[in-house]
């Protein structure tokens, strides 16, 4: 391509040569704002490079070459804002693959211990990948991390929480300004010998001395009177976040109400992150944004994905059951069946692990009669809290592998045996799996019950709210700390599966939904069925055969 230099010599006019340097200024301009926008500047041979490709290009492709590009240099994780020309072919040559990547998985299990990590950068508002912590596996970090994990999760919901209209009013030119509310932080409270009033605090409800709750931020903690409060929606159980709202008076704080952080929508969220894979998985970038997965996604309108939970193996009913499951799905197999534990009906002490081991032998025994299901579908385990591999902390690491290598050996890579929780990548589809007795747990540890709605839809407002699957005292739930993020649910996915002893439901909220297959022996081997094309929930059930 011409540059416009050589242009300007080959003429013999002036004024061409003047307009044509005036119209290089300008696209000089528009591709140096559109990278300071994002937070990027242009090394002078990279700047002239780019000029040099988009000159004879229309505005409106120009314009969205540009987008493409720093969209693609955003997924290089560089660690500054100074782009070399390097970085720019690499973009352009990603941004010119019209193909399925490489990266571009259909169908992806993704352990808890390969999540990345991201943390929020105050200066540029967005969530920056953690290149140091991000994939390290180590269950015993140090000291710090006992407290930094609450931390990243008080900045997240803070920043989420911020933007929110109730304390960013929006307005009209020409109309009235809103009111709007402002959050205080606790040491503006403990700073102030008067009465305060119409204060909203956002900070972890927490017991520092017995019986007397407090709420805490990383400015300090201030204790709370809640013989007035009136309680919103949710299950406020001690170490989850929450709207204080009242008057500060005394060095206490008289609580009138007390609200779960606001929710935020998927679209929103994924601004401050940009492009950049949050979900996990091999691709740099974030496949619900592939046109080409989303093309497949909804060409396969009959795919499905089964859910169920305490599938025992060692119950001759269960085997009954699961047979007349794989025969009926052996002509249509879905794309994956996901089997959640306790894989055992009762605990068998010492002996746990072998009768474990020749269970799921007779099962790979039983899956070799359905060809058709092996060649198509994928099977899926996620260990129960009985199962053996770990302490009861989260997340779970898979069923150990002396358990399993007679199954793999014998079915290969259509068995994946996973972490609790795990997350399921289809198409575009993001899936969050977890297998624990959640409602019993967080209604035992509130708080408040509630008086009125319905249990499940304060679950799910609460962990929607809390942006994490188990907003618990370490004492009640641990959690390994460093890998805390494997339970975020932010920004939101498009399902979330919670396999709980508690009745079947499934819930809807903000494009997000919720679904617990209930216990497949104790609900006459009921599950529940994805569809990932239409988004739809079916509840399924094998008939009696005795019948």
């Amino acid at each position: 391509m011409v540059g416009w230099r050589e242009l300007c010599t080959c003429q013999s006019s002036d004024l061409v040569c003047h307009i044509l340097i005036k119209m290089d200024l300008n696209l000089k301009k528009e591709i140096a704002m559109a990278f300071k926008l994002n937070g990027f500047s242009l090394r002078k041979e990279s700047c002239l490079f780019l000029m040099e490709n988009f000159a004879n290009y229309s505005a409106d492709d120009r314009k969205n070459w540009i987008n493409k590009i720093i969209l693609h240099v955003q997924n290089q994780q560089l660690h500054q804002s100074i782009i070399e020309m390097s970085h720019i072919k690499l973009a352009i040559k990603e941004s010119s693959n019209n193909g399925l990547e490489e990266s571009e998985t259909i169908f992806n299990v993704i352990n808890a211990f390969q999540i990345p990590k991201f943390n929020y950068n105050i200066e540029r508002k967005k969530f920056l990948r953690d290149e140091k912590n991000s994939l390290k596996v180590d269950l015993y970090p140090e000291a710090r991390w006992r407290f930094q994990y609450l931390l990243d999760r008080y900045i997240l919901i803070l920043q989420r929480t911020a933007r929110n209209k109730v304390f960013t009013p929006e307005t009209l030119p020409g109309t009235k300004q809103e009111k709007g509310f402002s959050l205080r932080k606790v040491e503006h409270l403990l700073s102030c010998s008067s009465r305060i009033n119409e204060v909203i605090v956002l900070g972890l409800l927490t017991q520092l001395t017995e019986g007397t709750y407090y709420l805490e931020d990383p400015t300090g903690a201030v204790a709370l009177d809640l013989s007035l409060v009136r309680y919103q929606s949710g299950l406020f159980t001690e170490h989850c976040f929450v709207l204080a709202e009242g008057h500060y008076e005394d060095r206490i704080l008289h609580v009138m109400g007390l609200v779960m952080p606001p929710a935020e929508c998927r679209s929103i969220s994924q601004v401050y992150y940009g492009n950049v894979n949050t979900f996990g998985g091999p691709s740099k970038t974030l496949l619900k944004n592939s046109e080409n997965l989303s093309k497949i996604e909804k060409a396969n309108e009959d795919a499905m994905i089964l859910f169920l939970a305490d599938v025992w193996l060692d119950d001759v009913k269960v085997l009954s059951r699961l047979k007349s499951l794989f025969s009926g799905y052996n002509g249509f197999p879905p794309a994956a069946i996901v089997f959640m534990g306790e894989f055992l009906s009762c605990p068998y002490g010492y002996e746990h692990g072998n009768q474990l081991k020749t269970a799921f032998k007779a099962l790979a025994d039983i899956l070799s009669q359905y060809p058709q299901l092996l060649e198509a579908c994928k099977f899926v385990f996620v260990p129960g809290s009985a199962d053996p591999s770990s302490p009861n902390i989260l997340p779970r690491p898979h069923l150990p592998e002396f358990i399993t290598e007679d199954i793999r050996s014998k079915l290969g890579d259509r068995v994946i045996f996973t972490s609790n929780p795990c997350r399921i990548q289809y198409c575009t589809q993001e899936i969050v799996v977890l297998r624990h007795n959640l409602v019993t747990k967080m209604c035992r540890n509130s708080i408040h019950f509630p008086e009125s709605g319905d249990i499940p839809d304060h679950l799910m407002k609460t962990l929607l709210g809390q942006c994490t699957l188990a907003p618990l005292s370490i004492g009640v739930q641990p959690v390994y700390w460093q890998h805390a993020d494997a339970l975020n649910l932010y920004p939101m996915p498009d399902l979330v599966v919670i396999a709980d002893n508690f009745k079947p439901y499934t819930r809807s909220y903000q494009n997000c939904q919720f679904i617990n297959p209930g216990s497949f022996p104790r609900t006459d081997f009921s599950f529940k069925v994805y569809m990932p094309a239409s988004r739809t929930i079916e509840d399924s059930q094998i008939p009696n055969e005795d019948l």
